[in-house]
């Protein structure tokens, strides 16, 4: 992997490097969308209290924050192809292990390797290698058209695996997850990247780059304000199926959810999490081409305000089949709408050589967040027999990012630095 200057020259967005990237994606976030269905199946299998397969979620998501940051480390040191290599391996050595694990312990534990291996094929190095090799112009599309690669992982992980579980046990659906993700490693060779810098950029050192960023009060804003993301979004994936499943009613009267195999409350958990993915696919592509004419900080703004106020309405309202499907649109339009934003305003503010670095870190806000999402889901879930209040604060947390964005100083950290002198 060469690292050149910056050029003008227009180049399209539609490139090998970006196609490797979203099957990686694809692959990677299948697996893990689909934790959520196997919440049912195994504490019923092990009699395990509800908090116990949340923490070993939890545990997962933290691993993947303080991964994602060593990984974007080691890429932009030893090249992204060995970084995602390493991560393919640990990640189907962490879904093997769960496989054949029997104790919560056990489980959790081994959510750890699933954790550091989801960081080294996830957005954190994926990302990078797609925004450094982009050009200007179609950077913020590009990380759009990825992130969306992802959700669609999200859309036919969990209906595959609820598939699989139809004609085997949970262990079994791991370990052909494990396979899968060993066998995405094909694709590897078309990830040949020459990283895109300013010549300022390349002559600074990753020291220099997170010294300045970490005194940087934007830099602090914008890892704040990935926390709410985090928490939502590893809330709703890891309890949402279980939550509708037990609080939804109506489906057996519902015809027209029973024409297209929505049967059950179970059958709609896991149908409602492809459907956000759906709907975030269109949601990504659409920050993404947006983020390249508007100010991305305000784009933020917009997502988390959207988010908040469906959050909160969802709540109130009695849950219904239709009412889950409407939920579901909404939200998975706003799902990961923030990550090429968030994502090309730290490579806008900041640069692109240490990008995977520097995103890794906000990346582990996110995580942070998710840790708390998955797990006072399942503490609170055992102490008072509802989501409600979890919901309730990932409502509150989701209100807070889009105040905290507000002060960021949306320009590059050099002009940010001149004008104060």
């Amino acid at each position: 992997m060469t690292v050149q200057a910056a050029t003008t020259e227009k180049t399209s967005v539609f490139t090998p490097i970006l196609f490797a990237g979203c099957i990686i994606l694809m692959t990677g976030f299948a697996i893990r969308a689909s934790f959520g269905v196997f919440q049912i199946p195994i504490a019923e299998e092990f009699g395990w209290l509800r908090y116990e397969f949340s923490l070993a979620i939890a545990i997962q998501n933290l691993a993947w924050g303080i991964g994602q940051p060593i990984f974007g480390a080691l890429a932009e040191k030893f090249g992204d192809m060995k970084a995602i290599i390493l991560g393919a391996i640990i990640y189907a050595l962490g879904l093997v292990l769960s496989a054949y694990s029997t104790t919560p312990l056990g489980h959790q534990l081994y959510e750890i390797f699933v954790g550091f291996g989801i960081a080294g094929t996830g957005f954190g190095v994926i990302l990078a290698v797609v925004g450094r090799s982009a050009s200007a112009e179609n950077r913020s599309l590009a990380l759009g058209i990825a992130t969306a690669a992802g959700s669609a992982g999200q859309v036919i992980g969990p209906p595959i695996a609820n598939a699989l579980l139809q004609y085997m046990n949970w262990s079994n659906v791991f370990l052909v997850f494990a396979v899968a993700i060993i066998a995405v490693l094909v694709v590897l060779p078309m990830l040949r990247t020459e990283k895109m810098a300013t010549k300022v950029e390349l002559e600074e050192s990753l020291g220099e780059v997170l010294v300045k960023a970490l005194r940087d009060p934007s830099y602090a804003m914008i890892f704040l304000g990935f926390f709410s993301c985090g928490f939502q979004l590893a809330f709703i994936t890891a309890h949402f199926p279980a939550y509708v499943t037990e609080v939804c009613l109506g489906i057996p009267t519902d015809s027209i959810l029973r024409d297209i195999g929505i049967d059950s409350t179970s059958a709609l958990g896991a149908f409602s999490l492809a459907v956000i993915g759906v709907a975030n696919i269109v949601g990504a592509i659409a920050a993404g081409a947006l983020g390249k004419k508007y100010s991305k900080k305000y784009l933020l703004v917009t997502i988390y305000v959207l988010r908040t106020i469906v959050g909160a309405l969802f709540i109130i309202f009695p849950m219904t089949p239709w009412s889950v499907m409407i939920f579901s649109v909404a939200m998975g339009a706003l799902w990961l709408a923030t990550v090429p934003l968030t994502s090309g305003l730290v490579a806008y503010i900041y640069g692109l050589k240490y990008m995977g670095t520097l995103y890794g870190l906000v990346f582990l806000s996110h995580q942070l967040g998710s840790f708390m999402g998955v797990y006072l889901g399942g503490v609170f879930y055992d102490a008072y027999g509802t989501y409600d209040l979890v919901w309730w604060i990932g409502v509150g947390v989701g209100a807070f990012s889009a105040i905290i964005h507000l002060p960021v100083k949306e320009r590059p950290l050099t002009m940010s630095a001149a004008a104060a002198e």
